[in-house]
């Protein structure tokens, strides 16, 4: 079942024992209290590794305006992005060097394909993405709501657990890496 902001809000108060939200304009404490933790949670957690759901690929626009140093061309990063996992070029996301600068992408190419970590809309979060959402939120909201460090001890540790989970079960959702141009296996031949 998909769920919304509010809902996976919800439920992670109903796991400290507070009660559900219906928005988070609803004028609770609770409701202003998940306002304000939803995104940067959500944003923090999808950034901390590479999904695979919120991976994507897109070939960045040329800004105008140079680089004052360094690089060469200055790119426009799409509007939903996160984080950079590597920029590439001729038909390949990875490969080329690159630095993010105040909000846009500087290299010495002129056309450049991103991969990179976006933020996707909640109702794509896949179940074992919400446990570790659901998990963390209520690690965040417990001192707040409740004011008890102990318990947010126990649900930052549940939340750990959970995020741990979430990224191996992710992990088997693509081939494994292989090791590409290691000097000591050219060594060897």
């Amino acid at each position: 079942m998909a769920l919304n902001d509010v809902a996976l809000a919800s439920r992670a108060l109903i796991r400290i024992g507070a009660a559900p939200i219906t928005s988070f304009d609803d004028g609770t404490v609770q409701s202003e209290i998940a306002g304000a933790l939803y995104t940067p949670v959500r944003d923090a957690l999808l950034s901390a590794y590479a999904w695979s759901f919120a991976t994507g690929q897109v070939a960045l626009s040329q800004l105008e305006t140079d680089p004052v140093a360094d690089y060469n061309y200055a790119f426009q990063l799409p509007t939903d992005f996160l984080r950079a996992m590597s920029a590439g070029t001729g038909g390949k996301g990875r490969g080329l060097n690159y630095r993010i600068f105040r909000g846009a992408l500087h290299t010495d190419v002129e056309a450049v394909i991103l991969t990179y970590i976006f933020q996707p809309e909640e109702e794509e979060f896949p179940p074992y993405f919400n446990q570790a959402l659901i998990a963390r939120l209520a690690a965040e909201y417990t001192i707040p709501v409740t004011e008890n460090t102990s318990r947010a001890e126990a649900m930052f540790r549940l939340a750990e657990g959970e995020y741990e989970r979430a990224r191996q079960i992710d992990a088997q959702q693509d081939t494994p890496g292989k090791i590409e141009d290691f000097t000591l296996i050219k060594a060897r031949l």
